[in-house]
């Protein structure tokens, strides 16, 4: 009997893990953005070779607004980790708008993570954290990445955090 469960959870465990990026956000249920227009003269993506540079994208919310403040003076901790989920979001829903589909990333190399912070706010890897767990959430190992989480005195639009991001994908032939 414990033979057959330990087949079983092995059996669930590789078909959770065994599914595409696109097959993971239906299964969470999971419901990427409209993309918006760049807030400056510069585009979403750059693409060099097999890499695509995505500029910084914030927390935009559904209705348009971005989580806004400071961390340690306006925001807690886990309205950064909030924000840096919401920001993971863009980023994905600008990658789905350049490749049709998210199973054509093959990793996420690097992530930049900014944090609006006050001068005694320390935990800007935690916040950043919120990005990195959707990053893994969807790509599974090859969303784990190299990783910089700074805290700066201001972002534009007083969002909350803004993030840009390295990714590869897969060359179509």
């Amino acid at each position: 009997m414990k033979i057959q469960l330990l087949f079983l959870f092995l059996f669930i465990s590789f078909k959770a893990f065994s599914q595409t990026p696109e097959q993971r956000l239906e299964r969470l249920e999971i419901h990427l953005p409209d993309v918006p227009e760049a807030l400056g003269l510069y585009v979403d993506i750059v693409k060099v070779g097999s890499l695509l540079y995505l500029s910084g994208k914030g927390p935009r919310k559904d209705d348009g607004e971005y989580v806004k403040g400071k961390l340690g003076e306006d925001l807690t901790l886990e309205h950064g980790v909030e924000a840096a989920r919401i920001s993971a979001l863009n980023q994905l829903a600008v990658l789905k708008r350049e490749l049709g589909s998210l199973d054509r990333v093959k990793r996420v190399v690097k992530v930049n993570g900014f944090v609006n912070s006050s001068a005694l706010f320390y935990d800007q890897s935690k916040v950043i954290n919120g990005f990195s767990d959707v990053m893994i959430e969807i790509f599974g190992a090859s969303g784990r990445h190299a990783r910089t989480a700074i805290g700066t005195n201001v972002l534009p639009l007083n969002m909350a955090v803004e993030v840009e991001m390295i990714v590869e994908i897969e060359q179509t032939k």
